[in-house]
Parts: C-alpha cells; structure tokens; sequence
C-alpha cells in the first residue's frame, strides 16, 4: 500500500515562560493509505501533539508533514481549515456533541460548511447514521442517547463528509469495556470492510489490539511500530 500519511524528521517546540520544551525529537513515520495505527505511550510522550500535526490541527517546528501528498505544514491557515474539512474525520473521548441538536443534526453539522444541498445532506446523514447502527435513533438528543450511542453519533458526525482518514483520541477513554469493545469493532468495520484509514491515540493495549499496527512514542521519540498483538 502506498504511504498516505508521511512525516520527516519531525520536531515540535513549545514555550512555556522562558523555557523551550521539546515534544517530538527528530520523528518520521510512514502509514499506508487504508491502514488502522495505533498510537501508544505514557502520558506526556507526545501522541496528541503527533496525532495534531497529522490532523492539521497543529504545525511543526521543523521537519514536513505529508498526507496525501499534500505538505500540509505550509498550507496557510484558511486553506488549512478547509483541507481538514475535506480530508479529516475527528473523534474525541469526549464525543463533544451539541447537547440541544438531535443525532441527525450533530452528524449534519460539518455539511453545513459544504456547498451540498439540503436533499444531499440529508441523503449523507442517513449513511451515515445507517453506517454505525443508529438509524433509529436520529431524532434522539444526546441526553437521550447512553455514551456508546454518543461516540457512535461523533464516529457518523466523523464520517459524514467521506473524509480520507479518521483521527481518533482516546476514543474508548470514557467507556466501560463491553462498549469499549463495540466501538473498537466499529473502527475496525470502518477500516477492513470500508478502508477508512485511521489513527488512534490509547492508553489501552487491548484497544491497540484492533489495530493492524502499533506505533510506541517516549519522551518524543518514536520506539517501537510493529504489528498489533
């Protein structure tokens, strides 16, 4: 499989006060068009700030970020937003959905960004919803809905706009394991049966265990990226 995602010697700085920390230290890294990665490590090793740069939420110090060939570090910034728009999916731990909107209106929100009309949106949301089991359950608030249901509203609300890739943060952190383990198939449905690619942050190696392949980062360095258990 070709490399859709590719990352070159990769560092990232912040600032805090007078001081500069290093987050990434010299990382590259290559994921395949269709592949399922699972970033893992302590806290503080940089996954999230290696899953921001990859997502275009975040740009490096130095080194080049490449997806789809694309070197989205040097997009400015309103072509940046609407990159992500087009290409990137976002799930979080905590599912970040609008508390008064239905289902169907949470998954509908990134159309209305796009020049899709009513009729097409409509017809996308439906799939979508369709696509993660929740086709009865569109009209419910997410008050209405248990946090399985949710992070499977913020999966359809992800896969909507047909993105190149899903970008996933501690997608089970907040579930208990028997619904964990429905979202892990999900994602894993989404990337055999439909060739999402994806990238996912855990702190669990049984969640890792989903994935085709594991990437371990420490202190900003990447140590290990073999096959998943």
């Amino acid at each position: 499989m070709d490399a859709l995602i590719s990352l070159k010697n990769v560092v990232k700085l912040y600032r805090r006060g007078k001081q500069s920390v290093e987050v990434l230290h010299n990382l590259s890294l290559e994921i395949s068009s269709g592949e399922f990665l699972a970033l893992m490590g302590p806290s503080g090793s940089g996954k999230t700030t290696l899953l921001n740069l990859i997502g275009g939420l975040d740009r490096p110090t130095q080194g080049e970020v490449w997806v789809g060939g694309v070197r989205i570090d040097k997009l400015s910034g309103s072509k940046l937003a609407a990159w992500r728009s087009r290409h990137v999916g976002f799930v979080f731990q905590f599912y970040n959905l609008m508390p008064m909107l239905s289902a169907e209106r949470n998954v509908e929100l990134p159309l209305l960004l796009t020049s899709l009309s009513t009729a097409q949106r409509k017809s996308n949301v439906s799939a979508a919803l369709e696509l993660v089991g929740l086709s009865d359950r569109r009209k419910h608030k997410p008050s209405e809905l248990s946090g399985g249901q949710q992070q499977r509203v913020a999966i359809a609300r992800a896969l909507v706009a047909d993105p190149t890739l899903l970008i996933c943060d501690e997608p089970t952190g907040d579930l208990d394991r028997e619904t964990a383990e429905e979202i892990l198939n999900l994602l894993q449905l989404l990337n055999r049966g439909h060739g999402k690619t994806i990238v996912m942050v855990t702190h669990d190696p049984k969640a890792a265990g989903f994935a085709a392949r594991r990437a371990d980062l420490d202190k900003g360095a990447l140590v290990t990226a073999s096959v998943a258990a």
